[in-house]
């Protein structure tokens, strides 16, 4: 049976392919972010939703010995797809409390969900097609159709897939890494049990 790359993130526990990393601990997105060695000043200003994201994707796209899984390929063919159930709620009430005085532009972008696919993908250089959905659950066939039709309808040879969610202290992260070649390999229930994991 075909094991996906996977990262599972929640409350505090991180899951890599079905161990705990040595290095990263989520107590919070900073404490990560540093655990990793990361150097991308812009996380700082990033939403949490965002920084979620951003954090499941720095750890699944690490390869062994300090590369990246798609150091090789080509970017503009790789696919991103991601979706959320509570979207940016915080900054939403944020966004609405400066709409008493000054809208605030800084937070106006980070209102918008698919933002965490563009700060994924300006870090990696990721230039291929990208989907963000809300989904109200966890819907691992959903997930697998938008990743099989990306794959093998439209010129994808990789894509990023999962779901991500963040709001306040509650983080729960749940991304895949697959290539086109094994797509047809993984199923739903696969999907399921990486998530049903923590």
């Amino acid at each position: 049976m075909y094991k996906p790359v996977f990262v599972r993130i929640k409350q505090g526990k991180v899951l890599h392919n079905g161990s705990i990393p040595a290095g990263p601990e989520a107590g919070d997105a900073g404490q990560l972010y540093r655990s990793l060695g990361s150097t991308y000043p812009k996380f700082f200003k990033m939403d949490h939703l965002c920084k979620w994201a951003w954090l499941g994707a720095e750890i699944l796209l690490r390869g062994d010995e300090g590369s990246w899984l798609y150091e090789a390929l080509d970017k503009s063919r790789i696919a991103v797809v991601l979706t959320t159930t509570d979207g940016c709620l915080e900054v939403d009430k944020r966004y609405a409390e400066t709409l008493n005085t000054v809208p605030s532009p800084a937070l106006f972008v980070y209102t918008l969900p698919n933002i965490m696919l563009g700060e994924i993908c300006i870090r990696h250089g990721f230039t291929g097609e990208q989907r963000s959905t809300v989904m109200e659950r966890f819907d691992a066939e959903e997930l697998l159709y938008q990743a099989s039709d990306l794959l093998l309808n439209r010129g994808a040879t990789h894509c990023l897939f999962g779901k991500v969610d963040a709001v306040d202290d509650y983080q729960d992260v749940c991304l895949f890494w697959v290539d086109a070649q094994h797509i047809g390999e993984l199923t739903a229930g696969t999907l399921q049990s990486v998530y049903d994991q923590i």
